[in-house]
Formats: C-alpha cells, structure tokens, sequence
C-alpha cells in the first residue's frame, strides 16, 4: 500500500494558496482579506509538514516550523479582527476600499 505523494500535497498547497491570494488581492471585504492570508499561511504549513515528510533526511523539523507558524496565524487573526472591530465601531465599515485614511 502506497502513501499520499508527494505532488498531491502540493497541489492542494498550491490550489489554497492561490485561493488566498486571490481573496487577499480582489475582495473587498476586510474580514475576507484576513481569511485569505490564513489560507495562505495554511498553504505554506502543508508545504512545510510535506516536505519535511519527503525531505531528503525526513526530520520533524518542518512540524516545528509549522507550530510556529499557527502560533503567530493566531496572533494575526486575533490583532487584525481586533482592529477591524475598532474600525467598524468607528467608521461602520469593513470595507478595504474605505479605509484609506486614519483620520474620521
């Protein structure tokens, strides 16, 4: 019985990957924009965790890395929808196209 290759790991990487990019580039919506670079973050740990399966030395090394990355995904989530609360309590919009200044 054969594993998972290694080439299925990354086209969903890749496929993530480019969903986010496009989520971050093209919408609108603030809180679609911080989704998007948690898929590309997400993206970036299925890289990580493949290749340190497949790596030449197989190590649990790109685990780590990938832990470390979650930790600071989370941090991330929680500043900028804590940020994007205090804007909406202020300007009543979540929309990116809006928020060009940091004046009222």
């Amino acid at each position: 019985m054969t594993g998972v290759p290694l080439s299925a790991y990354l086209v969903l990487a890749l496929v993530l990957f480019c969903i986010g990019l496009y989520g971050a580039l093209v919408k609108r919506n603030a809180v679609i924009v911080l989704i998007s670079i948690e898929l590309m973050l997400n993206a970036a740990n299925i890289n990580l965790v493949a290749f340190s399966k497949f790596g030449v030395t197989p190590s649990i090394t790109g685990q780590v890395f990938s832990l470390f990355t979650i930790t600071i995904a989370a941090a991330e989530a929680a500043v900028g929808l804590a940020i994007l609360m205090a804007l909406y309590r202020n300007r009543k919009t979540v929309n990116v196209d809006e928020m060009d200044s940091m004046k009222h």
